[in-house]
């Protein structure tokens, strides 16, 4: 969609964004981005969703100038996902927002100089501001605020109790599903508090981009969740041709939509092993993989790629289908079929894999969309978030086929709601296979393209939940600033509330139900 923000100053800041949350019901906050408007200063770009209509508007702020600092007013009390959203805000933009109870950095160190984000900021080594010791902890954080006279006040406040007791989980613990630290206080066995650390491998995608032209930014997107490569290319793609105005044929929709259900099968076969393995069932696992590799083997032909797949491009793909494409995956698609009822019989209905997962890490309806737990995870709640329904794009809105919601909020309906999605996926595939068009695979772009001047956001459903690509354009060949929205942040985020009271046990459980991956976090 093209931004049109509605723009708020800082003294009415706070009071209109309870309007739009309270009276308006725009209940969901899809992402923040903080960015760094040049003349204009330092400012965020909310994207803000009503979950009974699924309309969306965009808010627009500058921060303001206080004692040398940038500040906003934290909106974490209307809604739960901006604790990290805003944390991500300060840690690369440097804005510092009153009344957040937790303002520290994110993603980088805590002696990290500077905020990459800022076009000023000098990237060179000889800036000095990438340390090579270990990092220095504490036990404190800061929550700013504005005294009587308007100055800005830090507030030291401290995070762990004397008698309280931290474990580390990850950042090296195979199943935080890579190098994910989670601060974690316990009592006993007991779950009270976690805090997720990121940014172990944090590339600076982002930032990268500022300095690239438009095909040049696609590759950095297939390495973030490798498990959803096509559709966050989809994404990325789909705001440059909105923004562009490009008009793709009939034959490259269908063929998009095919791959990302093929792609969608193959995270979803790799989950269902993962969280078998997770709880120490290495029989699934394997049924798992072994009908994964068939998906791979279609993709392949065609694409080139298992793991990363480059097949995507503005205008269209990268080459047509391969003259095999079309009858092999009919051929999947009647081998995988009765393969699912097997991963049920293997593991998905074992009497130890309910007593592990039922009523573990739980989230209600509510709490879903006020931390933002899209995807299979949000729709064991009951929330509709599909974002193939909501917005649709390609082909979905054109073929018959069921979101599926259930009701248990618990690990155990998050794993069945990905058992469902297989069969709709095959419905999906099998709908379209027999019915692609003739007509051009690529529509041909300019060899320098240039996008016009706005700002614009687009997104496809993941495998874990929305995923959406912000582009601000100044009608340049490289982006003014591309913001991602992963799919993993917010559900990262939610792990404190649906843990808390729970089990040691219970924590890996759940961080293997809500489908979540490193790379797509940190980026």
């Amino acid at each position: 969609m093209k931004l049109n923000n509605i723009e708020l100053s800082f003294d009415n800041f706070a009071s209109e964004m309870a309007k739009l949350k309270n009276e308006k019901h725009f209940d969901y906050l899809v992402t923040i981005i903080g960015e760094d408007f040049g003349e204009e200063g330092l400012g965020c770009i909310y994207i803000l969703e009503n979950t009974q209509t699924n309309e969306r508007c965009s808010v627009k702020t500058i921060a303001k100038k206080v004692d040398g600092s940038d500040v906003i007013p934290t909106v974490i009390h209307l809604w739960k996902v901006a604790d990290l959203l805003e944390r991500e805000v300060f840690d690369f933009v440097g804005i510092k927002f009153l009344g957040h109870p937790d303002m520290r950095r994110l993603f980088l160190r805590t002696d990290f100089q500077g905020y990459p984000l800022r076009k000023d900021f000098d990237m060179s080594p000889e800036a000095n501001k990438f340390p090579c010791t270990d990092e220095p902890e504490d036990d404190f954080t800061v929550e700013y605020s504005l005294s009587a006279d308007g100055h800005l006040v830090a507030t030291e406040k401290r995070r762990f109790d004397d008698d309280e007791y931290v474990v580390n989980i990850g950042p090296n613990h195979p199943s935080t599903h890579g190098v994910l630290r989670l601060q974690t206080v316990i009592d006993g066995e007991t779950v009270k508090r976690i805090y997720p650390h990121l940014g172990y491998i944090h590339r600076g995608i982002e930032k990268m981009w500022e300095n690239m032209t438009y095909p040049q930014t696609l590759a950095l997107t297939d390495r973030l969740n490798y498990l959803s490569a096509m559709m966050h290319r989809h994404a990325l793609v789909g705001v440059i041709e909105e923004a562009m105005g490009i008009e793709l044929s009939d034959r490259i929709r269908y063929i998009r939509t095919i791959m990302d259900e093929l792609q969608r099968i193959d995270s979803h076969l790799l989950y269902l092993g993962c969280t078998a393995q997770d709880l120490g069932a290495l029989t699934a696992f394997l049924y798992c993989m072994r009908d994964r590799e068939h998906v791979l083997n279609v993709m392949e032909e065609t694409t080139g790629g298992r793991l990363i797949q480059n097949y995507y491009r503005i205008g269209g793909l990268q080459a047509d289908i391969d003259p095999n494409f079309v009858q092999n995956v009919k051929t999947l698609c009647k081998y995988l079929r009765p393969m699912i009822q097997e991963y049920l019989d293997v593991f998905g209905d074992n009497v130890i894999t309910h007593n592990r997962l039922e009523g573990v890490g739980p989230m209600n309806y509510e709490d879903c969309i006020n931390y933002a737990v899209t995807g299979p995870a949000g729709r064991a709640s009951g929330w509709k978030n599909d974002t193939r329904k909501r917005h649709p794009y390609d082909m979905y809105d054109k073929v018959e086929w069921k979101e599926i919601t259930l009701t248990g909020c618990d690990s155990m309906d998050r794993y069945y709601v990905h058992i469902q999605e297989l069969y709709q996926s095959l419905d999906i595939i099998e709908q379209l296979i027999d019915n692609i068009p003739e007509g051009e695979y690529y529509i041909k772009q300019k060899p320098i393209i240039k996008v016009p001047e706005g700002q614009w956001y687009f997104s496809v459903e993941g495998a874990s939940g929305e995923f959406g690509v912000y582009l601000d354009s100044k009608g340049d060949k490289s982006p003014y600033r591309m913001k991602m929205r992963p799919m993993g942040l917010s559900l990262t985020g939610a792990l404190d509330p649906m843990l808390r009271g729970q089990k040691i046990a219970d924590l890996i459980t759940t961080g293997a139900a809500i489908d979540f991956v490193i790379p797509d976090i940190d980026r």
